[in-house]
């Protein structure tokens, strides 16, 4: 891994110069990871549903265990998914739970 000089040694690892740091490759096989500068902005997340929805997953699992439910109603109509339960939104995205089995 390359990134800005560590504040103390860590075995297995080497501090090099900007220069050196940009010019070093690795062995056949092997990946140069580098890591970003100390104040440089990081790289833009893309705007994929697949990290739309892993992002919903991971705030609903970091909630409460009493989630308030909000009912659905949708093209189906509410008749047909009085069961479902909301339990976070993102965008277009929803995460939902069948609202008669409990969670865990």
């Amino acid at each position: 891994m390359l990134g800005p000089l560590a504040p103390e040694h860590i075995p297995g690892s080497y501090d090099l110069c900007r220069t050196h740091c940009e010019s070093l490759s690795a062995p056949r096989g092997w990946e140069v990871v580098r890591l970003p500068e100390i104040g440089s902005t990081p790289p833009p997340v893309p705007d994929d549903d697949l990290l739309a929805l892993a992002n919903a997953v991971r705030e609903v699992g970091m909630l409460p265990e009493e989630i308030p439910a909000t009912p659905v109603s949708g093209p189906a109509g509410p008749a047909d998914q009085a069961d479902i339960v909301v339990l976070a939104e993102k965008r277009h995205l929803r995460v939902i739970a069948d609202g008669e089995r409990p969670r865990g």
